[in-house]
């Protein structure tokens, strides 16, 4: 049976089947439980669930990753949620000194097997801290793999494989578009694999890259061009580690044009990371230099700038422009 959902309930429903079909799976965070969660996507499960599969803990990020190691190398499949990604760097040592290199610190005798989820990314005129979209710290964490899903089917089906990975997963949910999407999502248990990028619409002219919140704005810009005549192939990368190189080199070799999209500052950012893998791989087929639209270099401003700062439908399809007139 196929239901309708956001990327929030989508999330939930996906929590709610993991903790009923394995009861080595356990959620921890900040007020997950009794509220729900700060955006309430953990809602009901306590209720369902009870206190010791779904724990209210003290707001210590470093405590609760730590605590959630020791559960995934006893055996158990902890989901740590941290309410915002500008939270988690209390607990990055934790992550990057213990999450990370578990399996090549002791020789693979021992794993990891557990879910860090962390909102992230701005508009939603939130308070400083709240709208990082810092994940190039940790596509940059060997160890690690990173996860963002963009539509509420690929979010249930991407944290089920999460939790099924036998290696620690960053789940980077983009709160923008946490109730901005809705889509039928089948109702009971399914995966989608780790590692595979997703071809939303196929194309001809120019292959427009990016993944999470900034779907939302290339898919607009897609639209736009299309109207004028150019054929778009837009393609959500879904997941950042392990990068499905693959289809964006099969997709960049035949449209020989290319626009990478991330919130993220620039320097850095993981565009930047698509763009090196690009060029090295169909150089010789490129028509035009690849463009980046990506956020600025900057602390993430308060809500009435921020509109300045992430990516716009405007500047894509300038870049889109761009390309083709090269």
């Amino acid at each position: 049976m196929m239901v309708v959902m956001n990327l929030a309930e989508a999330i939930g429903s996906g929590l709610d089947e993991a903790l009923a079909g394995d009861e080595r799976v356990v959620l921890l965070g900040e007020d997950i439980g009794r509220n729900g969660g700060v955006f309430r996507v953990s809602n009901g499960l306590q209720d369902r669930h009870g206190e010791a599969k779904v724990i209210d803990t003290p707001v210590a990020e470093s405590g609760i990753v730590g605590t959630a190691i020791g559960l995934a190398i006893g055996g158990m499949r902890p989901i740590v949620e941290i309410q915002f990604m500008g939270f988690s760097y209390p607990a990055f040592d934790q992550i990057a000194s213990h999450v990370a290199r578990m399996r090549n610190r002791s020789r693979h005798r021992f794993t990891v097997p557990m879910v860090i989820r962390l909102p992230y990314g701005g508009g939603i005129g939130a308070a400083e801290h709240h709208s990082e979209s810092n994940e190039a710290i940790y596509v940059n964490t060997p160890g690690l793999k990173v996860v963002v899903p963009s539509s509420p089917y690929d979010a249930k089906g991407l944290l089920a494989s999460a939790v099924a990975d036998p290696d620690p997963v960053i789940f980077l949910e983009p709160i923008r578009l946490y109730r901005a999407v809705k889509e039928e999502v089948p109702d009971g248990a399914f995966d989608v694999p780790i590692g595979r990028a997703k071809i939303i619409q196929e194309g001809q002219d120019v292959t427009i890259i990016t993944y999470g919140a900034m779907t939302k704005e290339c898919r607009a810009a897609a639209r736009q061009l299309d109207a004028e005549g150019v054929s778009v192939e837009l393609i959500d990368v879904r997941t950042l580690v392990p990068l499905d190189v693959e289809t964006l080199v099969a997709s960049v070799a035949k449209t020989g044009r290319a626009v990478v999209v991330n919130e993220a500052a620039r320097t850095g950012g993981y565009a930047a990371e698509i763009v090196a893998q690009l060029q090295h791989e169909v150089l010789f087929s490129l028509e035009a230099p690849i463009e980046r639209v990506t956020g600025w270099d900057t602390v993430f401003p308060l809500k009435k700038t921020e509109s300045y700062y992430l990516p716009s439908v405007a500047r894509i399809v300038a870049a889109a422009r761009t390309t083709l007139e090269a």
